[in-house]
């Protein structure tokens, strides 16, 4: 998460044995919770997952029970915010995310959370 002050935060969290699509949510839900405690009124998701961002933009239909909670969670917490954004991106360009989420299952516990200066990206 990159905030107005030239700062990036990043979270990441075991979930243990899930789907994709459920990890995908989690961590939706998890920059939703952050991004509202840090007072963003305004937001700008970028994600490489295409069914997430179709779901939460309502082009797809969200048919698995595992998900519906999840995105209905999601789109009350996005009342939250004065203006909302989502997006899609390769995999390719998400590498941060891949980091992070191989840096949760090598850590198998808890949830981590570090802010940086963008001049000083790992």
């Amino acid at each position: 998460m990159k905030t107005d002050g030239d700062e990036i935060i990043e979270i990441s969290g075991y979930l243990g044995t899930t789907t994709n699509n459920v990890a995908e949510y989690s961590g939706l839900l998890e920059a939703l919770t952050v991004a509202k405690s840090e007072g963003a009124a305004e937001l700008e998701i970028v994600s490489d997952s295409e069914l997430l961002v179709k779901q939460m933009l309502g082009k797809y239909r969200v048919k698995h029970p595992n998900l519906i909670a999840l995105h209905e969670r999601a789109r009350l917490m996005l009342r939250e915010f004065r203006r909302f954004s989502i997006r899609h991106t390769l995999r390719a360009g998400n590498k941060d995310a891949d980091r992070l989420a191989n840096a949760a299952v090598d850590r198998a516990s808890g949830r981590m959370m570090e802010r940086h200066r963008i001049d000083a990206q790992p």
